[in-house]
């Protein structure tokens, strides 16, 4: 039996928190519902956008009665700018985008089409449905479709006549020329190159017909342009499994050898290479172990020098694909990369009713089915915490020069505080900030560049002897430490001289602008991702809780539920 229902007597975060998870298991989402869950959600919307706007300056995109897609937000967000220091703006104009978001929605499963989510560095994540097939486009006429709601019965009308039938195979093509190369053209605006597809399977296959079908098997090659990357990963009927094993996702791994699951793992070896990771391996790793590097293989790619948008989509998109957008999202904001103003549960609420409620996550579905994906992904939180899946750290990985240790450059630090005159032109230091929690400093790129072999060679026999090298070479400290520390000061003034002044520059911002803030170390995207996880136990347990799981022999209480009764101090009920 599940724990009672009701908002807790807390603070307005946790009851705003309470409030939209006991309307997202009560009910479907669908942006054409009117009556009294229209003002519930109406609530949801306007924080939804308060939220957005602390940070970022949006445009909507109306969608008022799910006339652009029944089941996407009634207020499309697109995301412009950060509107704090980081210097990157999208190009993407509203009108443009909703013309092209009207002529490709045919194109992908349920109408739902490519729609960014996030924006990174200029650069827009994005989500969706898988292409759409033949069964589809042919089974309902595309407005009728749409606006049907997109129910679980939407391909029961589809006539059963067969794709490679030869007097239809002329007219499927040039169908599908048409909603495809509006597809294209849209990804293209976006600017999206790298198109990560989850499912399992090559083409879904439904009452006989393949009624999805995916870029990865497109016959006329029209994606080729793209960076296709086929990462299956399995879908929500998996999770019941990892309800019925007490919530626990180590050790369980998911039956490759199912007839249903024909799409093997592909990712381009230039993508691969700096991760560390035997992907070979990957029909062996348990659900920890592939959603831990699926993740890591996400945030290498948005972090590529490129100025590329990525793509993430299943088969609906309401399922795995908001389980991927919303760990992105939490990490980035853990790291202080984006979202930067708002608190544990502030990005928590906005998450949990614009990733999954606002997308049309069917919830109460998946909960009657014990398909707890839902909850795994917040849950999941706690084995995402290490630096191991910071953007920042690969950034400043990537940006150390040849022939520099980040040692050396700390010791550059030390040794010209409060000069004026000891950078030389032999060196030139670069520093780029982005937006980082409230009153931090998120760490980007160092770089250091000398004038050649010799200089460096003379800067490290003058700094040998110096009381700031043997602190260093005695401290041993890691490169997070250092960094955490505070590693590089870039101070101005009018009593600088000219020399001094021009040695240094500030990407994206004034050259003269000091950084005032501190780094977001590891320890703090720990503390603040398990604050978010937390948050969400606690409220989960007392609005929607746990079904019991059968006691096991010894009585004791299962694993996750003797982590509420620790971690949220509740008291231990094996019907929690």
């Amino acid at each position: 039996m599940a724990a009672a229902r009701g908002c807790p007597p807390a603070g307005s975060g946790d009851r705003a928190l309470a409030e939209l998870l006991l309307e997202f298991s009560r009910a479907q989402y669908r942006a054409k519902d009117g009556g009294g869950a229209a003002a519930k959600v109406e609530r949801i919307e306007r924080r939804c956008l308060e939220l957005f706007g602390r940070d970022y300056r949006y445009s909507v995109i109306p969608n008022a009665h799910g006339e652009v897609c029944a089941h996407y937000p009634r207020h499309i967000v697109l995301l412009e700018r950060d509107a704090g220091r980081d210097p990157f703006e999208s190009t993407v104009q509203v009108g443009k985008l909703q013309d092209l978001i009207n002529r490709s929605k045919m194109a992908r499963c349920r109408g739902r089409f490519v729609c960014p989510v996030i924006l990174y560095k200029g650069k827009h994540i994005c989500r969706s449905a898988t292409l759409a097939g033949w069964g589809e486009l042919y089974g309902r006429t595309g407005y009728n479709y749409i606006f049907s709601g997109g129910s679980d019965d939407a391909w029961a009308d589809a006539e059963d006549i067969s794709e490679e039938d030869s007097a239809l195979r002329n007219a499927d093509s040039q169908l599908f020329d048409k909603v495809r190369g509006h597809d294209i053209k849209l990804l293209r605006y976006l600017s999206v190159r790298y198109i990560c597809d989850l499912m399992v399977e090559n083409k879904k296959v439904k009452f006989g017909l393949n009624v999805t079908s995916s870029e990865k098997v497109d016959k006329a090659q029209r994606y080729a342009d793209f960076t296709l990357l086929s990462i299956p990963y399995p879908g929500c009927e998996f999770f019941k499994e990892y309800k019925d094993r007490d919530y626990t996702a180590e050790g369980l791994i998911f039956n490759w050898k199912q007839d249903y699951v024909d799409a093997p793992l592909s990712i381009p070896v230039s993508l691969t290479q700096s991760l560390n990771i035997d992907w070979s391996e990957y029909q062996s790793w348990d659900l920890v172990q592939q959603t831990q590097n699926y993740l890591k293989l996400l945030i290498s790619i948005i972090n590529s020098d490129d100025d590329s948008g990525l793509l993430v989509h299943c088969i609906s998109g309401w399922d795995r694909t908001p389980l991927f957008i919303s760990l992105l999202r939490l990490s980035l904001w853990a790291d202080g990369l984006i979202h930067a103003s708002l608190e544990p549960s502030e990005i928590l609420y906005l998450t949990v009713a614009y990733d999954w409620f606002l997308f049309g996550h069917m919830l109460v579905d998946r909960l009657s089915k014990g398909e707890e994906i839902f909850f795994f992904c917040f849950n999941f939180l706690k084995h995402i915490t290490s630096e191991e899946f910071s953007a920042v750290k690969s950034q400043r990985r990537k940006s150390l020069p040849p022939g520099f240790t980040l040692e050396e450059i700390c010791m550059l630090k030390q040794r010209d505080r409060g000069s004026t005159t000891s950078l030389s032109s032999d060196f030139s230091l670069g520093m780029e900030s982005s937006p980082g929690a409230a009153g931090s400093f998120t760490y980007e790129a160092v770089e250091l560049m000398p004038a050649g072999a010799q200089a460096q060679a003379a800067w490290r026999k003058s700094c040998a002897s110096s009381p700031q090298a043997v602190l260093w070479s005695r401290a041993q400290q890691s490169e997070d430490r250092l960094l955490s520390a505070g590693m590089v000061e870039v101070k101005s003034s009018s009593s600088s001289s000219s020399t001094h002044s021009d040695n240094f520059l500030r990407i994206g911002s004034s050259p003269l602008e000091v950084p005032r803030s501190r780094l977001v170390s590891a320890s703090d995207r720990e503390s603040r991702l398990e604050e978010v996880r937390s948050a969400f136990l606690a409220c989960y347990s007392r609005t929607i809780g746990l079904k019991a799981v059968p006691p096991s022999p010894s009585g004791a209480i299962g694993g996750l539920l003797e982590q509420f009764v620790r971690g949220v101090g509740l008291r231990g009920s094996s019907t929690l």
